[in-house]
């Protein structure tokens, strides 16, 4: 899909949202510099050209009990197009699965999953993951703590 390119202003109200998606459009106006109505048509142009994908709320995992947060590398038999969609959809239905990357290397698959605890995540590896269709391979690794939680893009790379 190719986007149409973005201006300083445009850039300027991303990174206002980026950091606070919660900001009503007359704060996100001041905070750039011009009016309400014209900065809420940038908004929506930016969201219709699929810049902004949505908007949520950033939860506190351990605050909600989700202690576990595990990657799984997964290898498959096959790479054909037709079986790395189907992965991808059964995936999709999977809720402790966060996020799924494919990836280029010796793995296809880098998984982030988020459990209550090590029982339910063993449980949802041994039902579901390693005895899926096509899996050859699942290799976990739990994470001891997270050092840096950054959602969003680093819109500071685009600036001139």
């Amino acid at each position: 899909m190719k986007r149409a390119k973005i201006d300083e202003l445009d850039l300027h109200i991303l990174k206002e949202l980026q950091a606070d998606g919660r900001i009503t459009n007359v704060d996100l106006a001041a905070r750039v510099g011009i009016s309400a109505p014209p900065c809420l048509r940038r908004v929506r142009a930016l969201e219709k050209a699929g810049y902004i994908l949505g908007y949520h709320a950033d939860l506190d995992g351990r605050a909600l009990g989700f202690e576990v947060t595990v990657f799984a590398m997964v290898g498959l038999h096959s790479q054909a197009e037709a079986d790395l969609k189907a992965f991808e959809k059964m995936v999709g239905t999977w809720p402790l699965v966060r996020e799924c990357h494919m990836l280029n290397g010796e793995i296809d698959f880098i998984l982030k999953c988020v459990a209550p605890d090590l029982s339910t995540f063993q449980s949802f590896l041994t039902e579901h993951l390693t005895s899926a269709p096509n899996v050859a391979s699942v290799r976990t690794s739990l994470t001891i703590r997270r050092s840096k939680h950054q959602p969003g893009v680093p819109l500071e790379a685009l600036e001139d």
